[in-house]
């Protein structure tokens, strides 16, 4: 989370906060879910792509690189433990 925006990937699914409005994504509803860092390094940008083919995307400050390059490992395994490939 940053002051304006939040990302959230869970049990639940993905849910995002963009300056107050939120939008909740149920891994039912999820057809999958992309991440990266923004061009200057320093934000996370991502995407997730809806069953109905709409796409909604959240951007995240990081703060630094540092802590950007913690939220990229966190998110892989998070994302595989939910959402396998297979």
């Amino acid at each position: 989370m940053d002051a304006h925006n939040s990302i959230v990937v869970d049990a639940s699914g993905v849910s995002f906060e963009d300056h107050g409005a939120s939008v909740d994504f149920p891994w039912h509803e999820v057809r999958s879910v992309h991440y990266k860092p923004s061009p200057n390094n320093k934000a996370l940008v991502m995407g997730v792509a809806h069953v109905d083919g709409r796409f909604y995307e959240c951007v995240v400050d990081a703060k630094g690189r540092d802590r950007l390059q913690e939220w990229f490992a966190q998110l892989l395994p998070v994302l595989q433990y939910y959402r396998p490939m297979g």
